[in-house]
């Protein structure tokens, strides 16, 4: 394990119309960076913010800092992991350009990283960490509920912070990589598979100049984020749990259709088709982009055909399950039969929906 003075150290700062903040950033920045004594590099990754950033940077003149002007894939989260690509430092470290991250606690987390940490988040919420006292009550219950939510990925204290280093061969072993939003620090902890995580207390600082871009768009991403972060962690369970999912919406839009005509005066036989076709269509359709969302690329009416096909066999198969228990075991009430023939038709359902219907391709 290399010692800390023999470090080459890249940071990068993500940013998106930061000019009032860069100028306090680089001063305190930059003292921390030097005072290592170690080659290192500061990539400034701006999403064609067009608000000055770029001629102050060139203006300071600081030969360790690099400004690059993204213009594909806007957002903090690919900016962060564009920055992790180009950077040749050893070590990559991520912080806020207003900031709420102090860069002078980046020492201490490049200490845990030659210690052996593969994973150093600047944590509020570990001894020692703390937030400012107006943070508010929404925010802090916005963050506990985010972080809830993490739990199923990680036990650290903090997986919401952006404040964050890793190795470079960490990161090289990420797979994946597809964040939306913000929280750039828990798809990396996830994507990278990290074991040895550390964490390192910070003040979280109010926002020093500019505007926040939280919003309630970004928390939405954020659940979006999760749902791809569960089928990456857990793609079995996740499958089966939104073909359940879809199965049960099916069964509202069934019963929505049988109901509606029979409102206006359809048969029960035609009533009871119509309920079952357009349900069908529908779970066909709910299961092509969020079930198996990598197959919707693919020829729809084949597919199409193939749900149908399969969908009748987990019928019939369904039927007679139900019928065999309900013969065999008499004792059980035909409606608990029914049931285990439901789940019985479910499971083969799923199996050949993710098998032959919705096949992933190869590349």
């Amino acid at each position: 394990m290399n010692s800390l003075t023999e470090l080459e150290l890249s940071v990068v700062v993500p940013t998106y119309r930061e000019a009032a903040s860069l100028p306090l950033l680089l001063p305190r920045l930059l003292n921390t960076v030097r005072q290592l004594g170690v080659p290192s590099e500061v990539l400034i990754m701006d999403d064609q913010s067009n608000d000055g950033s770029l001629q102050f940077v060139d203006a300071y003149g600081a030969e360790e800092v690099k400004f690059v002007v993204r213009k594909d894939k806007r957002g903090l989260s690919p900016a962060v992991i564009d920055g992790f690509r180009m950077a040749r430092g050893k070590y990559l470290v991520c912080l806020d350009a207003d900031l709420s991250h102090p860069p002078e606690t980046i020492p201490a987390m490049l200490e845990k990283l030659a210690g052996g940490a593969d994973f150093v988040i600047g944590s509020r919420y570990v001894a020692g960490g703390s937030t400012e006292a107006d943070w508010g009550r929404f925010r802090q219950l916005n963050s506990f509920v985010a972080t809830l939510f993490a739990r199923p990925f990680t036990s650290v204290k903090d997986p919401m912070s952006g404040f964050i280093a890793l190795t470079r061969e960490q990161f090289s072993r990420a797979t994946d990589l597809n964040p939306v939003g913000y929280k750039i620090g828990l798809e990396l902890l996830v994507k990278c598979r990290c074991k040895q995580v550390a964490e390192v207390p910070i003040h979280f600082a109010n926002r020093a100049a500019g505007e926040s871009k939280l919003s309630l768009k970004e928390q939405l991403r954020y659940i979006k984020h999760l749902r791809r972060l569960f089928v990456f962690r857990y793609p079995n369970w996740s499958y089966i749990l939104q073909f359940g999912f879809v199965g049960a919406v099916g069964t509202g839009v069934n019963l929505g259709v049988l109901t509606a005509m029979i409102a206006l005066g359809a048969s029960s036989t035609l009533a009871v088709a119509g309920g079952i076709a357009v349900s069908l269509y529908t779970n066909f359709l709910l299961n092509r982009r969020f079930t198996f969302g990598y197959s919707r690329y693919q020829a729809f009416w084949p597919q199409f055909a193939g749900f149908v096909a399969a969908s009748a066999v987990g019928s019939v198969v369904n039927y007679f399950t139900t019928l065999w228990i309900h013969q065999s075991v008499p004792q059980i009430p035909i409606q608990m039969a029914a049931v285990i023939g439901i789940g019985v038709g479910m499971v083969f359902n799923y199996l050949s929906s993710r098998y032959m219907v919705f096949r992933r391709p190869k590349h």
